[in-house]
Formats: C-alpha cells, structure tokens, sequence
C-alpha cells in the first residue's frame, strides 16, 4: 500500500507542472492588463510601462515561466500584484476557511445523500422513493448562487435565524455548507439507490434474509458496506464540484476563503495570486483522488495494490 501511495504522489508532480503552465499561460491569456490596473487609468504610457518591467510582464512568456517555476520549487508563491504581501500568507490566511466549509458541505452531502439513497432504495417504487428522488432531482437542477440566495432570503431575511454573510461563528458556517451540499447530496442519494438496489437484488442478500437474518441486519451489514465502493467513487468525484462549487459560494455568502480569494485574483489580473489559488485546489483534488483509493481497500479487503 505505502510503495502504491509514493507511486501515486510521483505521478502528480507531473499532473501539478501541466496545471501550473495552462493557468500561467491562461491568466496572461485574459484580456486585461495588471500594470494598467495598478497605475490607473489616467497614467501615462511610461508610468505603465515601468510597472509592467518591475513586475517582469516585459519579458517573453517562457522566461516568466521559467523564473516563476523556479520560485515555485523553492516554495516562493510570490507577491500579490494587488496587495504587495506573499502569497502564501494570503493563502494560508484563507485555506482554513475553505477547508471548513468543504468538509461541512461534504458532511450535508454525505449525510444526506446516503440516508435518502438507502431509504429510496428499500422502498422502491413506493410514495417515499418517489419523494426523494423528485427532490434529489429538483436539488440537482438548482444552481449554487440561485440556491444560496433563496437560503439567505428565507432564513436570515424573513426568519432572521442565521447570519447571512461573514464568518466567525458555527451558525456562520451552516447556511453555506447546507448550499454547497445540496447538489452533491443529490447526485449521492441517486447513486446510493442505484448500487443499493442492485446489491439487494443478489443472491447472498435473498440467501442471508431465507437464513432469517433480520431486515435492519441484511440492510446495514451485507447490502450497505458492498454498496459503498461506487458511492465513494462519486464522493470523491464530488469533492472537485465541492471545491469549485466553493468559488461561487464564498462569493454569495462572503465568506473569506480561497474561492473567492481566487475571483478577486482574477479581477484584479492578480497572476500570481490565481495562479497559487488553482495549484491549491489541483493538488487538493489529486489528494482526494488518492484517498478514494485507499478507502476502497478498507472498504472491501478483497481489494489489493501492487
């Protein structure tokens, strides 16, 4: 398992360096000059052109790449073009925040999802089955700031039982997550069914129920553990959604985290702030995927890695 984990972050090195060179090549892409912004619209050409030397904007693009890859091996993040502090601060400053609400959306999502997929799918076809689904499906169709929004318009504006914007406390904390959550939830509860009924349908679960083997007993200890493997799959693959679904989210609610450190990057054309914000969240997403791989074997012990 260990040689299997060391040959999977091996191979992510590779997969960070192609990240890091599209996003460089795409932020500079982007219409919008940096060193415009910064002197305002009203400098002179000179003035801009002075900026854009100091910053290095003057130099060709596989030379900035090279210097900035350079840094980036020596763990240098580089100065936000905007603020003029380190990045790493700034993200360091905003990871945690990111990293709480990810894991509460993810907590909805699972929770959620897996408690309304198994009760679907031990009542097929019933009125309860039916119920869940349409609002597994409405859930899926709603977009996250659409969503948000209606969250803050009901519980903070007409109940005022929650804060709607900020952070601080856990009560700042619940009507993100549950936003963030509800599209996820969604697509594990349509899953969970799925695999749930079809390990129902096999021949150890009719054999452990003719062994008179309690309902609640065949459902929680045969069907379930060998229903996860795909469910994890999807949580896993959710767990990108959840990540860039945090983008819009820390926009709506307020909440000061890498997602909406990364859209302020990019208004302001701040390049090395967007650029350390996206290899953030891209080596966050190749952790996860590793995770999901490993979890597969405590899950089922008939799974081995070479």
């Amino acid at each position: 398992m260990w040689a299997y984990i060391a040959k999977r972050l091996l191979l992510a090195i590779p997969v960070i360096f192609g990240v890091a060179f599209v996003v460089f090549a795409m932020v500079r892409i982007v219409p919008g000059d940096p060193a415009q912004i910064i002197a305002g619209e009203t400098a002179t050409k000179e003035f801009v052109e002075a900026i854009r030397k100091d910053l290095g904007l003057d130099r060709p693009l596989l030379e900035q790449f090279a210097s900035y890859m350079g840094s980036l091996l020596r763990g240098d993040f580089g100065r936000s073009i905007r603020s003029k502090a380190p990045v790493s601060e700034e993200l360091w400053a905003r990871i945690p925040n990111t990293v709480s609400l990810t894991l509460a959306g993810l907590l909805v999502a699972v929770t959620v999802g897996v408690t309304a997929g198994v009760t679907s799918a031990i009542r097929p076809y019933s009125l309860v089955d039916s119920a869940v689904m349409l609002v597994a499906l409405a859930g899926l169709s709603m977009p996250v700031f659409w969503s948000g929004l209606m969250m803050i318009l009901v519980f903070a504006v007409w109940l005022g039982w929650l804060p709607a914007v900020g952070t601080g406390t856990l009560l700042h904390l619940v009507l993100p997550a549950v936003t963030l959550g509800m599209a996820t939830a969604a697509i594990i509860a349509r899953m969970t069914r799925s695999s749930m009924l079809e390990v129902l349908r096999s021949d150890y679960i009719r054999t452990a129920r003719a062994k008179g083997l309690a309902e609640q007993v065949v459902v929680n200890r045969h069907a379930f553990r060998n229903a996860l493997i795909p469910v994890i799959t999807v949580v896993g693959l959710q767990m990108g959604t959840l990540l860039s679904g945090a983008v819009l989210t820390e926009s709506v609610f307020a909440w000061p985290g890498v997602g909406r450190l990364l859209v302020e990057g990019i208004l302001a054309r701040d390049y090395p702030i967007v650029q350390a914000a996206v290899l953030v969240v891209a080596l966050a997403f190749v952790l996860v995927n590793l995770l999901v791989d490993v979890l597969y074997a405590v899950v089922d012990p008939r799974i081995h890695y070479e």
